[in-house]
């Protein structure tokens, strides 16, 4: 009988992908040694149907990763919860499911997301050895690691400390204001949450993190030096799709000359309001460069810049500027909602990738050895936006109006320009192909990642 270990995301795709990858990781790797079980919160706060696209995808093509769902939670009458409330509220379901393991097998690890980390008293009761897993960087985790200590020096939040400097171990100088929305305010839940986490990682039985040591070699040496155990086992991202079901999209790459197209997309959640769009589409239009540009339905409240339930069938063309798709048909490519990212990322003739920094996003550019555009918009990806700019230097900064918090025509034109037809871009693209061959080395015999996941699989077996 195998020992299991089991994995236990947030909903929400981004969360999802990174687990599952790192439990193909393990059958790949370990297949003799365990058996993967992933553990699926159900709530119709965040329910999307690409989720479960992606889970049955899954399914039919690993099928030794085993999907759990927990039951519908009832509703609740008075108020609609948080996601970080549905994952508390669901622990009577986590401690039944483990409990329902243990009678047919022996569970090695519990691997959390970092948003479950209420998950803990259930683990420590069940004498179950229980590991965070980090989706975000090294960058990411050592930005939540010292939230107790900025906690404990101010009585102020961070939002009202502004532009004052953080001296986050690792890091490049951090502003306040760049912290993660979910910690700028220090009066909600979300806060008290973080801070719970930033208390709560340094006893876990280690950290696994989606990254590797060449590409944040300064602060995995920060967070080692916190942690009891640090595992680096990066980069995981998805692996192409079968080319017999290649899209027109990328069709219409192969067509266009080596290097030449900027890619735009923003991720499962990011969305833009009417305005800003229009302000991309004049700046793509002014640069002159071929684009493939990846566009949501704008949200109904134009503040937001992120979204679980964008409407994926909307006419695009009363979303675009009157006219733009016509005049810039000969360069241009304008898909509603979804690309196959990792596969356009790969083609030759993406020379660009203007990004909101998500963390799966800049490993997967990384692999392909593609230069980035920097362009956050909620979550960690400001911290992502300065170790990209200032640490790696694999990215240029887009920067926003302070007005409004619009990037406009002018600074698109400009910065997709300095990219695609600069000294500074042509050395950017170099330090991005170097690091692609780092990223490939780091899962070679002996690479980093490889070390690092054989010491991890020893820990489970050691418990």
């Amino acid at each position: 009988m195998k020992d299991t270990i089991v994995l236990y995301p947030v909903p929400g795709l981004s969360h999802l992908v990174s687990m599952v990858e790192l439990g193909k990781l393990i059958i790949r790797h370990h297949s003799h040694g365990f058996s993967v079980t992933v553990l699926l919160i159900q709530t119709d706060s965040v329910s999307n149907p690409t989720v479960d696209s992606y889970i049955d995808h899954v399914s039919q093509t690993d099928p030794s990763i085993v999907f759990h769902r927990f039951p519908a939670l009832p509703k609740l009458e008075s108020s609609t919860p948080s996601f970080l409330q549905t994952i508390r509220r669901n622990n009577p379901n986590l401690l039944h499911t483990l409990q329902t393991i243990s009678n047919s097998s022996s569970i090695a690890a519990l691997v959390v997301d970092f948003f479950c980390y209420s998950a803990f008293p259930i683990a420590a009761d069940l004498n179950i050895p229980l590991y965070n897993y980090m989706p975000t960087g090294a960058s990411g985790l050592s930005v939540f690691l010292y939230l107790a200590k900025i906690h404990n020096q101010t009585d102020k939040s961070l939002r009202e400390l502004g532009n004052t400097n953080l001296d986050i171990p690792g890091l490049p100088i951090i502003r306040a204001a760049q912290m993660p929305e979910l910690v700028l305010d220090r009066n909600n839940e979300f806060y008290d949450a973080m801070l719970d986490l930033s208390n709560h990682l340094p006893k876990s039985r280690g950290i696994i993190s989606n990254t590797f040591e060449a590409l944040e070699p300064r602060v995995i040496e920060a967070v080692t030096q916190q942690m009891p155990a640090f595992f680096c086992i990066g980069p995981l991202v998805v692996e192409p799709i079968d080319k017999s079901t290649e899209s027109d999209c990328l069709k219409w790459l192969d067509a266009q000359p080596s290097r030449s197209v900027v890619f735009l997309s923003f991720g499962s959640r990011g969305v833009f309001p009417a305005k800003q769009i229009a302000e991309i589409a004049a700046g793509l239009e002014r640069s002159d460069q071929r684009f493939l540009w990846v566009v949501r339905s704008p949200p109904p409240d134009s503040d937001k810049r992120f979204s679980f339930s964008a409407t994926e069938d909307f006419d695009l063309d009363a979303v675009m500027p009157e006219g733009f798709l016509d005049r810039t048909r000969d360069r241009g490519l304008v898909v509603k909602s979804w690309a196959p990212q990792v596969e356009v990322l790969s083609r030759e003739s993406v020379g660009g990738f203007v990004t909101h920094c998500g963390w799966n996003s800049i490993l997967e550019a990384v692999c392909a050895g593609v230069p980035l555009l920097a362009w956050p918009l909620y979550a960690e990806q400001e911290v992502n936006k300065v170790v990209l700019v200032e640490e790696m230097k694999l990215a240029m900064p887009m920067e926003v109006a302070e007005e409004d918090g619009i990037v406009v025509a002018a600074e698109v034109e400009k910065r997709v320009r300095a990219l695609m037809d600069s000294e500074e871009g042509t050395e950017m693209r170099e330090r991005c192909r170097e690091m692609r061959k780092k990223a490939l080395a780091a899962w070679a015999e002996g690479g980093s990642s490889k070390t690092a996941f054989t010491n991890l699989a020893e820990s489970w077996e050691r418990r």
